[in-house]
C-alpha cells in the first residue's frame, strides 16, 4: 500500500504549475485530493475562473483517482474556512495541507504602491496562515498531519523588484518553523520548500531553454516524501528544481564575545572574527540561538 493511500490532501493554487503537479502525484499514490484554485492571472487581477481547478479534478478522475474542486481565495478567513469545509464535507478529515497559492506584483520599492504590497502579503503570507489556521485542529487530530509551505530563493536571499514577495516568503519560513514546534507533540510535521520551476509566474521571466528543464514534476516527489507519515523531518527548508535537491540551513558564525561594552572601534577591529564563516553552525530555533548567546556571555 502507498504511504499516501486514503490520506486527505489539500493543495492550494492547484489549477496549474506546481500545485497541479502536487495534486496529481498525491492522487496517483492513493490520496483523496482537494484541488483549490481561484483562477485568474498570475498577478491576481483578472476575474477568477473555476475551470482551472475543475480541469485538474477531471484529470485525476480520468486516471481513477479521487478529488474535489474548491474555488475560494486563500487571502480571506472565509475562503480558507470554506476550503477546509470542502475537505471535511467530501472526505471527513484532513491529513495534509500544501500551501502553494501565490501571485506576483513585481516592482521596485521606489515605485511600489501599498496595494501592490498588501496584495502579495495577503495571498502568500496571510493565505498560508489562513489555510493552516483553518485546518490546524484537523491536522492535529490526524496524528500524522503534514504541512508543506512554499517559500522561494527571493525570500531566503532577496531579489531586486520583489520586496513584497521576498518579505512574504521569508515570513512563511518563520511561520513554518513555529508551527513545526507547536505541532510536534501531536505528530505533526511542517516543512518549507523553495522550488524553482516552470509556472505561469515564471514563464515570462525565464528563457524557454531553461524552463524546459524545470518542469514542476521534478519538485513534487520531494513534497510527496515530506507529506508521508514515514518522513518525520520538521521545521526544515529544502531548495529544489530540475532534479537538484538540497537542504537549506540558517547558520551563525562562532563569533566574538566581549567582556565589557565594546566601542565602535572594538567592533571594527574584530569584524573579521565576527564575520568568519569557517566554523559556522546551523541554528534550529530561537531557544537554541538564545542559549548560544547566554552560553557565550556566561563564559566570558
Amino acid at each position: 500500500m502507498s504511504s499516501h493511500e486514503d490520506r486527505v490532501v489539500i493543495v492550494t493554487g492547484a489549477g496549474g504549475g506546481l500545485g497541479r503537479s502536487h495534486a496529481l502525484l498525491h492522487a496517483e499514490r492513493g490520496a483523496k485530493v482537494v484541488v483549490n484554485d481561484l483562477g485568474g492571472d498570475p498577478a491576481g487581477r483578472e476575474e477568477g475562473s473555476s475551470m482551472m481547478a475543475d480541469k485538474v479534478v477531471a484529470e485525476i478522475e480520468e486516471k481513477g483517482g479521487t478529488a474535489v474542486a474548491n474555488h475560494d481565495g486563500v487571502d480571506s478567513t472565509e475562503g480558507a474556512e470554506n476550503l477546509v469545509k470542502t475537505a471535511i464535507d467530501a472526505f471527513g478529515r484532513i491529513d495534509v495541507l500544501i500551501n502553494n497559492a501565490g501571485i506576483l506584483r513585481d516592482i521596485s520599492l521606489k515605485k511600489m504602491t501599498r496595494d501592490e504590497w498588501d496584495a502579495v502579503i495577503a495571498v502568500h503570507l496571510t493565505g498560508t496562515y489562513n489555510c493552516t489556521k483553518a485546518a490546524w485542529q484537523h491536522l492535529l487530530d490526524s496524528g500524522s498531519g503534514r504541512v508543506v509551505n512554499t517559500t522561494s530563493a527571493a525570500g531566503l536571499y532577496g531579489n531586486f523588484g520583489q520586496a513584497n514577495y521576498s518579505a512574504a516568503k521569508m515570513g512563511i519560513v518563520g511561520f513554518t518553523r513555529t508551527t513545526a514546534l507547536e505541532g510536534a507533540k501531536y505528530g505533526l510535521c511542517a516543512n518549507v520548500i523553495a522550488p524553482i520551476a516552470k509556472s505561469r509566474m515564471t514563464e515570462d521571466i525565464m528563457p524557454p531553454e531553461l524552463l524546459e528543464k524545470l518542469e514542476p514534476e521534478w519538485v513534487s516527489p520531494l513534497v510527496g516524501h515530506l507529506t508521508s507519515p514515514q518522513c518525520t523531518d520538521t521545521g526544515q527548508i529544502f531548495a529544489l528544481g530540475g532534479g537538484y535537491y538540497c537542504k537549506v540551513a540558517t547558520v551563525e558564525t562562532a563569533g566574538k564575545t566581549f567582556g565589557e561594552v565594546p566601542s565602535v572601534e572594538d567592533i571594527a577591529g574584530s569584524w573579521a572574527q565576527i564575520s568568519d564563516m569557517t566554523d559556522a553552525a546551523p541554528i534550529s530555533n530561537a531557544a537554541e540561538a538564545a542559549a548560544k548567546v547566554v552560553g557565550a556571555v556566561m563564559n566570558t
